[in-house]
């Protein structure tokens, strides 16, 4: 089944690059360039895409405000953006995830890891393993007044196994990850994962991992359990 996407960069040279890559990789295709947010939010809805590689600054409507308008729309309930910026530096990388966004990646990342990446993206996960990204997770979100925040009652409808899970979510691991640590199938924690993202209103694991911070269940400096 071929990954469609969508790329929205203010950069025709950059755009180009990207679709170089992606079209040369068997599974993916490239099906609409946006040149600005509002662009990217109109072919969203037309192009039928999968994925948008979404740039954070970009003309007429960034790409925050593109991203918040794509994940607040019940008909692309199946879009997933992944956002490209230079991270380091960049908190508005955790702006984007409150908004929606299924993970982020530096511009200058490998064409190899930027596939991968778009791979990872649409099949739902978060794209926050790498060190550099969980750092800057945990540097900014406690930081943050989310404006959604669960309430303590809403953390309490997690079973004490999916709070445990939330938790190893909230430190990067993928599902084969927390199944290894916790001695599981694959199956049972993607079935853990997503029963806690369904009772906590979360649209990704990207939103899981920003809920986990914002309600104190994982905190700056915390070890992994």
């Amino acid at each position: 089944m071929t990954i469609r996407v969508l790329l929205a960069d203010d950069q025709a040279l950059i755009r180009a690059g990207f679709r170089m890559i992606i079209d040369s990789e068997p599974g993916l295709e490239v099906v609409a360039e946006a040149g600005d947010g509002r662009e990217a939010v109109e072919l969203a809805r037309t192009a039928r895409a999968d994925v948008v590689l979404m740039d954070i600054r970009m003309p007429r409507m960034d790409g925050l405000e593109a991203t918040r308008r794509i994940a607040a729309d019940d008909n692309l309930a199946g879009v997933r953006v992944l956002v490209l910026t230079t991270f380091e530096n960049d908190d508005n990388v955790v702006l984007a995830l409150q908004a929606g966004a299924g993970g982020f990646l530096g511009k200058g990342v490998p064409p190899e890891e930027l596939l991968h990446a778009i791979r990872v993206v649409a099949g739902g996960e978060a794209l926050l393993s790498p060190k550099a990204t969980r750092g800057l997770v945990s540097r900014f979100l406690t930081s943050l007044r989310p404006e959604a925040a669960p309430r303590p009652a809403a953390l309490n409808l997690l079973t004490e196994r999916e709070r445990e899970i939330l938790v190893l979510v909230a430190h990067g691991l993928s599902n084969d990850d927390i199944a290894e640590r916790l001695h599981l199938s694959p199956l049972t924690a993607k079935t853990h994962v997503n029963r806690a993202m369904t009772k906590l209103d979360a649209r990704d694991r990207a939103q899981l991992v920003v809920l986990a911070y914002q309600s104190g269940l994982v905190r700056q400096g915390d070890a992994l359990p």
